[in-house]
Parts: structure tokens; C-alpha cells; sequence
């Protein structure tokens, strides 16, 4: 590629980033804390792109003023490189899925013990995150949790003997290291489970725990009460564990 194509790839990329950035499409690649480093490096990228062209076409009216004329000698270039373009407009066009239930299946939990317990409040139903009840059910035996009403949201997995788990995939940077973090469910579980379904679940905790049959990790369950279909939350992962 000549350096016009080069500059006007930069450019597609630069813009690609700046679109992902100012939607909630970077949600879908990165953490929520990565957004301003994200829109800086389109910035950045927007302006190699133009400085890029700008250099270039200036040397080349530079050099058609000092040199004399010469007969053409054209040299295309390979048609191939502009594949790349491809999945720049991919990224700008097509919204990949968030990870769900086929990579939870085949990953074991991450579930990390917390390094403290923010206090909850006294009274009402506790809404928790699903890495946050889990840390609690595991490495605080539930103490904090007992007696409680708990709200939790994620979505739904079946595991090979077909026992569900709610599931949130939890991040440290982006969607390449993401990894699940389960509870299992018992008690009023709904009639038709069908996995990917994001679900608000009520209920109360339980001693019962399992070992992930992937990886032996610890996965906690929780006594459904009540369950209801949600829609798909703007950040579908946890970023409990990083912030």
C-alpha cells in the first residue's frame, strides 16, 4: 500500500475507535475505565493519519516541481492489502456479542477471595453483584449474608448435567481475559431455562457449594425465592474485582 492508503487506514481505525469509545460499543472490548485511553488513541491515530497525508502530498508536488517529466511507469499496488479494511468497518458496523454462556460452560470459575468486605446495609434486600455474593458465600462462610433478602443479575448457563448457574464473566482489562464467576441455583427455579437469558434472581443464601467441574473452583449457591428475565445490561461484565 502507498502512503495515501496507509493514511486512509489509519484514518478508518482512528475513526473506529472514536465511534467505540463515545457508544457503549468499547463496553463490549475493554473495561469502563479504559474509555478515555481508548478515545485518546483514536485522537492520536486520526491525526498520524492526517499529518501522514499532508506530508505526503506535499513531497509529491514537490517532486513533480523539481524533476522533469518522465515517461509513466505505473507499478499498481496489491489490490489484497485493502482486506484490511474489512475489520475496521466490521468493528464499526457489526456490535460483537458480549461472552456468555458457551464460554462459561468451558471455563472454570475465577472466583478470588476479596480483599475485604464493604459493610451492606442493615435493612431492605441487598443487591450484590454475582462476584460479590460469591466471595462472601465462600471465603466468609455466608456471615454476612444470613437472614438476608439478596438480589442478584446475570445470566443464565446449564451445566452438561444440566444444573444452572448465574453467571457474570468478570474482567481485569478486556474481554480477552475475561472469566466467569458462578452461583449455582436452587429452590423456585424457573420452569424453562433457556442459557444466555439474563435473569434477576431473589433469594436467600445456602451452605451448598459445589466444585466446578472444570477447574475444582469453589461455586456457592443461592435459594431462588423469585426470578424474572431482565434485559441485557449496558456493561455486561463485572469489573467488582478491579475497581
Amino acid at each position: 500500500m502507498n502512503r495515501q492508503a496507509q493514511s486512509a487506514v489509519l484514518f478508518l481505525l482512528g475513526a473506529s475507535l472514536l465511534h467505540a469509545g463515545t457508544t457503549d460499543l468499547y463496553l463490549r472490548y475493554v473495561k469502563a475505565g479504559l474509555r478515555p485511553l481508548l478515545l485518546a488513541a483514536g485522537a492520536v491515530l486520526i491525526a498520524t493519519a492526517l499529518a501522514t497525508a499532508w506530508y505526503e502530498r506535499r513531497a509529491t508536488n514537490r517532486k513533480k516541481s523539481t524533476e522533469p517529466p518522465t515517461p509513466a511507469s505505473p507499478h499498481p499496488e496489491p489490490r489484497v492489502s485493502w482486506l484490511l479494511v474489512l475489520p475496521l468497518l466490521a468493528l464499526i458496523l457489526v456490535a460483537p456479542p458480549a461472552l456468555g454462556s458457551y464460554s462459561a460452560t468451558r471455563t472454570g470459575t475465577s472466583l478470588q477471595e476479596p480483599l475485604a468486605y464493604p459493610a451492606l446495609p442493615a435493612t431492605g434486600p441487598l443487591r450484590l453483584s454475582v462476584v460479590d455474593y460469591a466471595g462472601r458465600a465462600v471465603y466468609d462462610d455466608g456471615r454476612t449474608l444470613t437472614g438476608r433478602r439478596i438480589q442478584l443479575t446475570g445470566f443464565l448457563a446449564l451445566d452438561r448435567d444440566g444444573t444452572p448457574y448465574l453467571v457474570r464473566m468478570a474482567l481485569n482489562c478486556c474481554a480477552a481475559d475475561a472469566q466467569p464467576v458462578k452461583v449455582g441455583l436452587t429452590g423456585r427455579i424457573p420452569p424453562v431455562l433457556q442459557p444466555d437469558t439474563w435473569l434477576e434472581i431473589t433469594g436467600t443464601y445456602t451452605p451448598h457449594r459445589v466444585k466446578d467441574p472444570v477447574n475444582d473452583g469453589p461455586i456457592p449457591f443461592i435459594e431462588v425465592t423469585a426470578a424474572r428475565p431482565v434485559p441485557t445490561p449496558k456493561d455486561p461484565y463485572d469489573e467488582t474485582w478491579n475497581t
